[in-house]
């Protein structure tokens, strides 16, 4: 059988949802391999053995911090060991241009924004703003997939297995551009927005008050995002910026609040599988893709939809 190598680059335990998928993805297509950019401990390395993951490809030394070219480097390297039929990615910024780079390094052909992959390596994905659904397959040396999260349901193997770890002396680093200093994001205790199973987000109708929005978030244990307008105006931070420039999202449920819905907001969200619509413009574009639309005020209508969902739970 052959065998599908996910690159995973996690700190440590739990597994990530979407690191989950790619290894139930993985094992629907072949033998699962996983090719780590940092050492993993015994826990994770189980962690990983309960997804029917047989082999773990690190690096021999630890990576320099060239941001993600020698992350590309060591990956291609790790293929070049396997083997595999094919490689698998999450869909984040990173794991698009870590893909990119394998690319070019194998001269293989990239598939981003992938929803499914079937046993023949054909690959669904979304295109256009989700206006239409497209079916592609690399024609070219080792197909590289990034996946969007939320694509399947993690499913752990019928029979755990215990991975065999192997290092890779990495050949080439990457430039001599390294990164001098970081800042820690600030811990918000929510999921991370491009893997949230629930999303509720806000735009110019917040009027810069995105305490509604976070608290419905939070009773339903979602993420929050926003549109660009708001960012721009810095009611939020850009990394909540939920659009074409900004993350690709497709959870099971999208909540728009106070948001217009142009075709820039589209771009990142209408792959969600239930999306609601709060907007006291009825003739807001968001509400030609809504699935459920609210005519009203965002102001009035999260804190009421908040507390019932309270009521409901306690």
């Amino acid at each position: 059988m052959a065998s599908v190598l996910v690159f995973i680059d996690v700190p440590g335990l739990p597994l990530p949802r979407a690191s989950r998928e790619l290894l139930t993805i993985a094992r629907s297509l072949g033998k699962p391999a996983v090719a780590s950019p940092r050492a993993l401990d015994g826990e994770a390395l189980q962690a990983l053995g309960e997804y029917g993951v047989g082999t773990v490809y690190e690096p021999a030394d630890a990576l320099p911090d060239v941001l993600v070219a020698a992350k590309a480097a060591f990956l291609a390297d790790a293929v070049r060991a396997e083997d595999p039929a094919a490689v698998l990615l999450g869909n984040s910024f990173e794991d698009r241009e870590v893909a990119a780079r394998v690319g070019v390094k194998l001269s293989s052909g990239v598939i981003t924004d992938a929803v499914a992959v079937a046993p023949d390596l054909s690959v669904t994905k979304s295109v256009l703003a989700g206006s239409y659904t497209s079916t592609c397959r690399v024609q070219n040396g080792v197909p590289v997939i990034t996946v969007k999260a939320n694509s399947v349901e993690p499913v752990p193997a019928d029979a755990p297995s215990v991975p065999e770890s192997r290092r890779i002396t990495v050949s080439d680093a990457g430039p001599a551009a390294r990164v001098t200093g970081r800042t820690e994001k600030r811990v918000s205790g929510r999921p991370e927005l491009s893997e949230a199973r629930v999303i509720v987000a806000g735009g110019r109708g917040m009027d810069g008050d995105f305490g509604p929005v976070e608290d419905l978030a939070d009773v339903l244990g979602g993420a929050v995002g926003a549109s660009r307008a708001a960012t721009d105006a810095g009611w939020i931070e850009h990394s909540a910026q939920v659009g074409q420039t900004g993350k690709t999202v497709s959870p099971q449920l999208y909540i728009s609040a106070g948001i217009s819905g142009a075709i820039q907001q589209k771009a990142g969200m209408q792959t969600a599988k239930v999306i609601v619509a709060v907007n006291k413009d009825a003739d807001a574009p968001v509400f030609e893709i809504a699935d459920f639309g609210i005519v009203g005020d965002v102001f009035s209508v999260l804190p009421q939809a908040t507390e019932e969902i309270r009521k409901r739970r306690s």
